[in-house]
């Protein structure tokens, strides 16, 4: 007798669902039929901007799809994408409410995952002004040489053993000591054993974080499996953050006993700024709230620009006569003599295009982060209901052979006088976003990819292990085989810096 009321709950749930789809549907965008509860689950594969880019060629730039119960909106072309982003800025700027922004974005007090209001402009305005201003980028350029320092004594040590170098690592390690540094004046590669294991922890801790966001988590979908968490995501959600959170409240401890012991002698970081606004008003500026600020800066900020800087590289070994070419106008316009200094980057035209092409085959991020729509608005023709998310696959638009002679192929030439840009106001290329909600560390992400992928070219020759091309596929959205290669200097010794 319990199967029969279990089986008529469900058939009523699912007649519910389909009169629901019926009403509702009025005026939607095409998309393939779907089936109650799951959706479009059933015909969803991975990487999802694959799936969803074969799905956009089947329907068109605007396809309607359902995750579980909740209705989602696909874009994938520039004209779109501009029109969410300029027309219906207001009306997608906002995000969905899911266990990442719960558990992880400390009950979605972080800028990424707030709702669009007071809370989020006062955050975005602290994260501008206080670390990603233009004045800001250039105080910290300091931090940036010591690390490439750092990074090239590294490199040395493995050429002069003939070994060949994890760059993924390598690179990674640079971009978390920088970012890392600017956000907290922490230096964790020291001589103590105990930074380098807090250091292994930390980055780890970033790794997994990373990983968990990717996993597609039904939970967020489909009402009742939410409660019983049948993936397991939100229990690693919560170990997680019980690890995140311990290492974020021993910087934020650390940086208190510095401050009521040091007086005036306090270096200026970011950690510090929010400290001193929480002496102004205590109440708003809580731990978790300055816990979820940096945590933001330190994570994104490292993942983002290290695997571009990774992807570029094997880009240009895969492509010996774009290195080449590099390699030329760094010595033309740096020479031999000196190091590269950030003061050049404005001269190295082709560099600045081969991390733009790079940017467009391999965006960190190839769906942008969803936003979901706070009022109905209409988008393409279309009428799109309020509570919808909106998935922009920017790797489909960067893709598209409408836009993009030769959309496969490594060609740095396309972006030279081209006056394309990745800033978000060409809606052709938009790895960063754009509108109310893109990313506010554009400028220090292209000014530390810029400057650590010119030094690296120029202050070393680089040669691939074999013959075979460097694998560029994606893993869960990013780069997914690790880049190794033998490293070799170009310079006279006497030029490399003792870190």
């Amino acid at each position: 007798m319990d199967l029969v009321w279990i089986l008529a709950f469900f058939s009523f749930l699912a007649a519910f669902y389909v009169l629901k789809s019926k009403i509702s549907n009025v005026n939607l965008p095409p998309g393939p039929p779907s089936l109650p509860f799951i959706g479009h689950f059933h015909i969803l594969k991975f990487p999802l901007h694959r799936a969803l880019s074969h799905l956009s060629k089947k329907y068109g730039p605007i396809i309607s799809l359902r995750f579980g119960m909740k209705p989602v909106v696909v874009v994938s072309s520039p004209s779109l994408a501009k029109e969410c982003f300029t027309t219906n800025d207001i009306a997608f700027a906002s995000r969905p409410r899911t266990a990442v922004g719960k558990y992880l974005g400390y009950d979605y007090l972080s800028v990424v995952w707030a709702p669009y209001g007071d809370h989020w402009r006062t955050l975005r305005k602290i994260q501008t002004l206080g670390l990603l201003s233009s004045t800001k980028i250039e105080m910290f350029a300091n931090v940036r040489r010591e690390q490439v320092a750092a990074l090239f004594q590294s490199l040395l040590e493995s050429s002069d053993e003939g070994e060949v170098v994890n760059m993924k690592d390598k690179i990674t390690e640079t971009i978390f000591s920088v970012i890392i540094k600017i956000v907290a004046n922490r230096s964790y590669y020291g001589c103590r054993v105990e930074d380098q294991e807090a250091a292994k922890e930390f980055r780890e801790v970033i790794d997994e974080t990373s990983v968990v966001m990717r996993k597609l988590n039904l939970g967020d979908y489909i009402p009742f499996l939410r409660w019983i968490d049948l993936q397991g995501i939100t229990r690693l959600m919560k170990v997680l953050q019980r690890k995140r959170d311990r290492i974020l409240q021993g910087i934020v401890e650390e940086h208190k006993k510095s401050r009521s012991s040091g007086g005036g002698q306090l270096k200026p970081d970011f950690v510090h700024m929010l400290l001193d606004m929480k002496e102004k008003d205590p109440e708003y500026f809580t731990d978790d709230l300055i816990k979820s600020t940096i945590v933001v800066m330190i994570a994104a900020g490292t993942e983002s620009t290290a695997v571009t800087i990774e992807c570029a590289l094997a880009l240009l070994l895969n492509h010996p006569e774009a290195l080449q070419k590099a390699q030329t106008e760094l010595d033309q316009q740096v020479g031999r003599e000196r190091l590269v200094e950030e003061s050049d980057l404005p001269k190295l035209e082709y560099l600045q295009a081969i991390i733009y092409e790079t940017l467009r085959l391999h965006p960190p991020g190839p769906i942008l982060v969803p936003h979901e729509s706070d009022a109905k608005c209409n988008l393409g023709g279309y009428t799109v209901p309020k509570g919808t998310m909106l998935l922009v696959n920017a790797w489909h638009i960067h893709r598209d052979p409408d836009l993009w002679p030769e959309p496969l192929s490594f060609k740095p030439e396309r972006f030279i006088e081209s006056g394309i840009d990745v800033k978000g106001q060409d809606f052709r290329v938009i790895p960063f976003g754009s509108g109310r909600r893109s990313c506010p560390g554009i400028g220090l992400a292209l000014r530390s990819v810029e400057y650590v992928l010119a030094s690296l070219l120029h202050a070393f020759e680089w040669r691939k292990e074999g013959t075979e091309l460097l694998d560029m596929l994606e893993g869960v959205g990013l780069k997914a085989m690790p880049l190794k290669a033998f490293a070799t200097p170009r310079l006279s010794r006497q030029l490399y810096p003792i870190a």
